[in-house]
């Protein structure tokens, strides 16, 4: 790693993006931020190609916002292989001591520079990384929705890269970030787990970084069904115990599941001419079904825009779940250890 001429530790930032809105925001607040800049900056971009979309030109608009920074900025292909895959082709062009990743739909404080200088700057010699305090700002006339909720998770979550900084050799000796995670899901835990295991530390830092929600779509929590695969993956990698490791949240995979059962059996009786067994299989479902609505309403506005989402996403959600689960553990059944994939 190269050394740093001004006392402190040196450090690169790596951004995985598709180029959204939020891109502008994000490196503005960076280029504003007071302390020690960033020796480089490592944007990249993640947009599968050949797309006319996917021309360097759509990247100019947002970087003219680095003023000075634009000239320690280099812009990488990703290949649209996902965050995890784009975060390593950053890192093999890192050549400072300190890796820091940012999501490109966070603002760093404006403070940032020099509370991440101090963070690195204070880190023990058996600290591997050190993460970021990361703020999510939530309407304040009105209770929060489903996915405003979900979003708020992140200020408490575990190791997220949204804002987290790494030891380079570190990220080396562990092989850099699995890409067989292709969502912005579990990714960063299964690297933090494979950190911790290899002997190194990791803290919390001081330096705070602001995550909007972003707007999404009403179907945004049925997409995320597909993270039950990767939970599927971290089982076979990590030991069943994973969730404690990672002191995650373990979910409702188990509930969908017989929520799932119960809906197919009521069908399949149904069909089979035995109507009783059916209606019992089918009240299980029903039950089960409006447990899972209500658990999701209640903390809510209640709109009735909220509520009709709702009720149809948590009829849906029970079976996508288990399908993405299941594929995902034949998937991953003999999943072997990460080993980085060569430059």
């Amino acid at each position: 790693m190269t050394g740093h001429s001004e006392g402190h530790p040196g450090y690169s930032v790596v951004i995985p993006t598709l180029v959204r809105a939020t891109l502008a925001d994000c490196l503005a607040a960076l280029a504003a931020a007071t302390g020690p800049k960033p020796d480089e900056i490592l944007l990249v971009d993640d947009r599968p190609a050949p797309d006319a979309d996917a021309e360097p030109g759509a990247l100019e608009h947002p970087l003219t916002v680095l003023g000075d920074l634009r000239e320690r900025t280099v812009v990488l292909r990703g290949g649209g292989r996902g965050p995890a895959a784009a975060r390593n082709t950053g890192l093999r062009a890192v050549t400072t001591e300190w890796t820091a990743f940012l999501d490109d739909d966070v603002q760093v404080g404006p403070h940032w520079c020099d509370q991440l200088v101090q963070d690195l700057t204070g880190a023990a010699p058996d600290t591997g990384a050190v993460q970021g305090v990361i703020a999510v700002p939530l309407p304040g006339e009105r209770r929060p929705t489903d996915w405003e909720r979900g979003t708020a998770g992140l200020a408490t979550a575990r190791w997220i890269t949204a804002d987290m900084a790494y030891r380079t050799e570190v990220l080396k000796e562990v092989g850099g970030f699995d890409e067989r995670f292709t969502r912005a899901f579990r990714e960063d835990a299964d690297l933090a787990l494979r950190v911790l295991d290899a002997g190194w530390r990791i803290r919390q830092g001081r330096r705070t970084t602001r995550h909007p929600v972003r707007p999404a779509s009403r179907w945004v929590s049925l997409k995320q069904q597909r993270g039950n695969a990767d939970d599927a993956l971290m089982r076979h990698l990590h030991g069943p115990d994973w969730w404690d490791k990672a002191v995650a949240p373990r979910g409702r995979i188990r509930r969908h599941m017989a929520i799932t059962a119960a809906g197919a059996a009521a069908l399949l009786l149904a069909a089979a001419g035995r109507p009783r067994a059916a209606a019992v299989a089918g009240l299980g479902w029903a039950a089960g079904t409006a447990e899972f609505a209500w658990a999701r309403l209640a903390p809510g506005p209640r709109t009735r825009d909220e509520v009709t989402t709702m009720l149809v996403t948590s009829a849906l959600i029970p079976p996508a779940a288990t399908w993405h689960r299941i594929g995902g553990e034949l998937r991953h059944r003999s999943a072997p250890a990460w080993r980085e994939v060569a430059a």
